[in-house]
């Protein structure tokens, strides 16, 4: 497994919260640990979904797709 884009992401994250944080503008993610939690939770489901191989295409039943 290959952690390099992990570890990229993580370190594009810090440096762009600290530079929210000094330019004191307010940061568009949840900035309290319930909110991360809930990403997280999103992130878990959407994977466990797609292990299970479920699901509906959203687009094609409201005639949207192209």
């Amino acid at each position: 497994m290959n952690v390099t884009p992990t570890l990229l992401a993580l370190l594009t994250g810090l440096i762009t919260g600290a530079l929210f944080k000094f330019l004191g503008v307010p940061i568009p993610a949840p900035p309290e640990l319930p909110g991360v939690v809930g990403i997280f939770g999103i992130y878990v489901g959407y994977k466990v979904v797609d292990y299970f191989g479920v699901g509906v295409d959203l687009l094609s039943m409201l005639g949207l797709a192209g």
